[in-house]
């Protein structure tokens, strides 16, 4: 990245803790300004203070469904891109995601270069 270019601001939800802190941790390497939280209402709430171009959304959260923080955030923030990267998941859950408006969808376990290549892709849009 050259020092004109504007970092990818990217916003990880999910609520396996350990999962986001790491997954956050690897994209800073990479020149992802990455933020994780820890459930859908923590990233709604963040989301209605401060903008990212791209999240990355776990569907099966303790706190709230992913298909509900999807609609939300496209109320609050229609222009971010959401991708999906979720362990629980088949073909209608991928296909009720997109219907809903994201961007992608990705099954954990995921490879970690798919993942930024998703996010790059999709933060150029």
């Amino acid at each position: 990245m050259s020092k004109h270019e504007i970092p990818i601001k990217c916003l990880i939800i999910d609520d396996e803790i350990s999962y986001a802190n790491v997954l956050a941790k690897r994209m800073r390497l990479r020149g992802i300004e990455a933020t994780p939280v820890y459930g859908g209402r923590e990233a709604i709430q963040l989301l209605k203070k401060e903008s990212f171009h791209v999240a990355l959304l776990d569907l099966k959260m303790d706190d709230m469904d992913g298909i509900e923080v999807l609609k939300m955030f496209r109320i609050i923030e229609p222009m971010m891109r959401v991708v999906i990267l979720t362990g629980h998941g088949g073909k209608a859950e991928a296909d009720l995601s997109i219907e809903n408006g994201a961007y992608d969808y990705l099954v954990k376990p995921c490879d970690f270069e798919k993942v930024v290549s998703t996010i790059k892709r999709a933060s150029i849009l």
